[in-house]
């Protein structure tokens, strides 16, 4: 911790945890050591968030063991004086670490004498330290956020507050009663109805300004205030103005500002700049497109009923036809400005093409996001409120809109980095609402997802969870879909990373859900670090299966959907040591069918992989630059003999092309394109 005031001098403070607290002070004109102090704090231990410097140079730090503060003059004081909470009527929470919340408006002054004493996750109390004596100026019990603004010669304090209605209490003085008699902690921070008011108040007195309430409510249940930013101004009635800058939990920013009795709000979502996961996905078909469908439905319906379906879908068809044609009249008629084209949940419906899609996006706070493709409409979002932000996240598509009458259904997998317990949410991905189908409880920690072609009765594709006993949950787990798992279970593979061991390793299922070792692959932990492990996506499709050379000979592709890109990094950072090394191992076998170092190479490293290609960048270190190489798979010219072979004989290795390339800027991510059939060209988008 370092402080100063303009006197000349500058105090640095460092703490040995639960021993003492060295004081150092420096002087600002030749960097000289004025006075070096050592202060017994065995209760103490940090500095950072618990402590803080009030009126001219005194340290103040709560002590939870006597329940008082420890204040220390650092100009003429050796030793802390202890003043006791008991006599302003104030007490810790228990369990809690209490902090000290200072103000120093101006570099080049002392900081304000006032300061925040926050006594537990809602509770704060406003004291003054002013020539050796603390008083009390104004608690708040129930408070969410609390800061400090400056401006000219006034400074406030903005408390942020939940506008909870609750039963009136039968004391005198009219105060609210809570929910419930004796609220937790986290209840405390709960607030039920997400209304939320700021007031201003005096730092001098405590006393309230007048007409300086604001007031907003949050959209996702669950979110809380997480951060405050005051600017206070004087206006010209020499009253105070703010404005106010609110971030939440959810990484969303909300500016507040009270202009002639209303509030002026526009909110940004930050938490899109930390996207982690995203999934494109078709939107249901319109009644038309429906009727449509139906046509062809039950072959029990016979010749009449189904001619008679036809002519009924072909009026509906009729009828939208002449509301369209009646609405693009009415709209040519008025001006361009005054045309809405808003899209919402209720008129979203797939084009003739299928080009608009559902962009379904998870972020790394724990927020999921619906967003129309075409115009970039935030159609719904959710918020998952016990999720850490550093969590890892996996989305899937368990069943599209081509299934009708039954909606589309999403899974998200949620894994807790610290403890490794993962949970699973189900929801609608074009409405945002949660599903009705209740996923399993994970009670161990997943290593692996696979999300198999086979489907329940309703057709939503089985997700299989291996946890860290390498045990098997299928969802859904119907009596059809372990039928299924039962035939196809000698056919289904996976592979597991560890990392830290330097061991990848494959995995096969048995008939009764259990799993077998099938191959290892070691990579020695002391030389080189596996860093990412890609495979191929599973939906997509390949259109061209070969490359015409110029003498008119094809190289066939070589399509290996379970081909894995082991991309591993040396351990060794010099420059002059360092490397890149890439392995393409067969998911199923284990083999290594190729493998290359880039020398004096060192990442972060890109890679895509698909199809019969694989391209990679990283930073060359030598000539000091980034690059990326590319390897194309090809079957090789020779033809392999379908007719006389011996199972003995190993399959031939592809032919692999490598190439490298100079790339002028550097690389945050980078993707393939895709497209619904691979006919198209596939073009890489690097940002």
């Amino acid at each position: 911790m370092m402080y100063s005031y303009g006197s000349g001098v500058v105090w640095a403070l460092g703490v040995v945890p639960f021993s003492h607290v060295n004081i150092v002070k420096f002087n600002v004109e030749d960097g000289e050591i004025v006075q070096q102090v050592r202060v017994s704090t065995p209760w103490l231990q940090s500095l950072t968030g618990a402590c803080g410097v009030v009126d001219e140079a005194v340290l103040v730090c709560p002590d939870p063991s006597s329940r008082s503060l420890q204040t220390l003059a650092l100009e003429t004081e050796w030793e802390l004086r202890q003043i006791p909470l008991q006599s302003l009527d104030l007490e810790f929470a228990g369990g809690f670490q209490p902090r000290v919340l200072p103000t120093q408006p101006n570099p080049v002054d002392p900081s304000r004498a006032q300061f925040f004493l926050q006594l537990s996750p809602s509770h704060y109390a406003l004291l003054q330290y002013h020539h050796g004596v603390l008083s009390l100026l104004k608690t708040f019990p129930q408070a969410a956020l609390v800061s400090f603004a400056t401006t000219g010669e006034k400074t406030v304090a903005a408390v942020v507050t939940c506008r909870s209605e609750m039963k009136p209490s039968g004391s005198e003085d009219g105060s609210l009663g809570s929910f419930a008699e004796k609220p937790s902690a986290q209840d405390s921070l709960t607030c039920f109805n997400q209304t939320y008011t700021i007031n201003l108040y005096l730092v001098e007195t405590g006393r309230r300004l007048l007409d300086t309430t604001i007031t907003f409510s949050l959209e996702q249940n669950g979110t809380r205030p997480e951060r405050l930013f005051v600017q206070v101004f004087l206006k010209k009635d020499d009253s105070v103005g703010y404005r106010a800058l609110v971030q939440t939990e959810d990484h969303l920013l909300l500016f507040l500002q009270q202009l002639a009795g209303k509030v002026v709000l526009w909110g940004r979502e930050e938490s899109l700049a930390e996207v982690v996961c995203l999934e494109m996905v078709d939107l249901p078909l319109t009644g038309a497109q429906a009727e449509l469908e139906g046509e062809f439905g039950k072959k029990a319906d016979g010749l009449l009923g189904m001619f008679l379906k036809r002519l009924s879908s072909q009026l509906i068809l009729l009828q939208a036809w002449t509301s369209h044609l009646w609405k693009m009249f009415y709209d040519a008629r008025k001006p361009r400005s005054q045309i809405k084209n808003e899209i919402n949940i209720d008129t979203l419906a797939r084009d003739e093409f299928n080009l608009q899609k559902m962009m379904v996006m998870v972020t790394a706070s724990g927020k999921l996001f619906g967003i129309e493709s075409s115009s970039g409409t935030i159609l719904w979002k959710q918020y998952l409120p016990n999720v850490k932000p550093d969590s890892s996240f996996k989305l899937m598509v368990q069943r599209t809109t081509a299934h009708f009458p039954h909606p589309p259904q999403c899974t998200l997998l949620v894994k807790d980095k610290e403890t490794g317990m993962s949970s699973l949410y189900v929801f609608n991905p074009i409405f945002g609402k949660w599903s009705q189908v209740v996923p399993p409880l994970l009670k161990r920690p997943i290593l692996q997802s696979l999300l198999l072609p086979i489907m329940d009765q309703d057709y939503a594709k089985v997700l299989l969870l291996i946890d860290d006993e390498y045990k098997v949950t299928a969802f859904p787990a119907t009596r059809n879909v372990l039928r299924q798992l039962h035939e196809l279970a000698p056919s289904i593979f996976f592979y597991l990373v560890d990392a830290e061991q330097g061991r990848l390793c494959g995995y096969r299922l048995r008939k009764d859900l259990s799993t077998e070792l099938s191959w290892e692959l070691t990579i020695p932990a002391e030389v080189q670090r596996i860093v990412k492990v890609k495979g191929k996506r599973s939906s997509e499709h390949v259109h061209s299966q070969g490359r015409v050379m110029g003498d008119r000979s094809v190289l066939y592709k070589s399509l290996n959907p379970n081909l894995l890109a082991v991309v591993t990094e040396s351990t060794d950072v010099h420059h002059e040591r360092t490397f890149i090394g890439i392995f393409l191992v067969d998911g199923v076998t284990g083999r290594i069918i190729h493998s290359s170092v880039q020398r004096k190479a060192k990442g972060p490293v890109h890679i895509v992989h698909s199809e019969n290609w694989v391209v990679y960048q990283y930073w060359n270190s030598k000539a000091r630059r980034n690059e990326f190489t590319a390897l194309e798979l090809y079957e090789g010219t020779e033809q392999y003999n379908a007719t006389a072979f011996s199972s003995l004989d190993r399959p031939q290795l592809p032919q692999v092309l490598q190439q490298s390339y100079i790339f002028p800027s550097s690389i945050s991510a980078m993707e393939a394109t895709i497209t619904e059939r691979g006919i198209t060209s596939r073009h890489l988008l690097s940002e």
